[in-house]
């Protein structure tokens, strides 16, 4: 079975031993991380707390 690499449409034939999958190398797959790491890409759905920017109320370092 053949599909597309969601960055660059190129066919990607669907496979375990595929480490790319779905696709079709690495370089797609990093575009794809840093679309996410930079919000390009989300899942929408409402705000929520960024508990990330700022340390816990109980951190004593």
């Amino acid at each position: 079975m053949h599909v597309p690499c969601p960055i660059c449409r190129k066919p990607v034939e669907w496979r375990r031993d595929n480490p790319y999958r779905p696709f079709c190398s690495r370089r797609c797959k990093l575009i794809d991380l840093g679309e996410w790491a930079t919000e390009k890409r989300y899942i929408p759905g409402p705000p929520t707390e960024d508990n990330q920017s700022s340390p816990p109320e109980d951190f004593d370092p």
